[in-house]
């Protein structure tokens, strides 16, 4: 927790097990609905990042995810207190064509969707191997003590000042979350974080 309130994030190896991120690429690569219900976003290079994202948690295996014990209690500690889940998503980065997300926090979507105060945060479950490579997660170490920064359109998506951004690179530490499956990272919701493009031959 000391880790987390001074990082803005916390990795957690093995939160999951070979046998259950199995299911969950078995599930998705099987699930017709959420080939359907992903879509996909540009990045400035002309890759595709496609996104399946839901709120309601439902009682299928993703539910079971979301809700497990392993996710909701680390959450409940590092918030100190009880928690809710606010939405659910996949990001599927296809080799070589995978795209990049730009750097924002996720309470720059959140505080606009009504949400008023930023005690909130992401679980990130690496369900393929995630590496620099393949895109995985970036933050900005230390970056949530800034608050929520304005958004606004950058490079087609909804990104942070960039001004912001460059001032924070100078200052804080930029951390790859290099993750093998299982893993998790759990991030604040003003932590600034990006994800480079997919340029290796592998999914993630």
């Amino acid at each position: 927790m000391e880790q987390f309130n001074r990082d803005g994030y916390l990795i957690v190896r093995s939160l999951f097990d070979q046998e259950e991120m199995d299911l969950l690429i078995h599930k998705s690569k099987a699930d017709a609905g959420m080939q359907e219900d992903a879509y996909g976003r540009l990045d400035k290079g002309g890759r595709t990042i496609k996104l399946a994202l839901w709120n309601d948690p439902k009682d299928d295996l993703y539910g079971m995810f979301s809700r497990c014990r392993r996710i909701v209690d680390n959450m409940e500690t590092l918030l100190d207190g009880e928690v809710y889940h606010y939405h659910s998503k996949m990001i599927l980065k296809e080799p070589q064509t995978g795209g990049a997300w730009e750097w924002h926090q996720d309470y720059g979507y959140w505080y606009n969707n009504g949400c008023l105060l930023p005690d909130m945060a992401s679980c990130m479950i690496a369900v393929d191997k995630a590496t620099q490579e393949n895109g995985c997660l970036q933050v900005i170490k230390g970056s949530h003590l800034m608050g929520r920064i304005e958004h606004g359109v950058v490079a087609g998506q909804t990104g942070a000042d960039q001004e912001r951004v460059e001032a924070a690179l100078e200052r804080m530490e930029l951390v790859y979350c290099e993750m093998d499956p299982g893993d998790a990272v759990f991030f604040h919701g003003n932590t600034l974080h990006r994800s480079e493009a997919n340029t290796s031959d592998k999914p993630r």
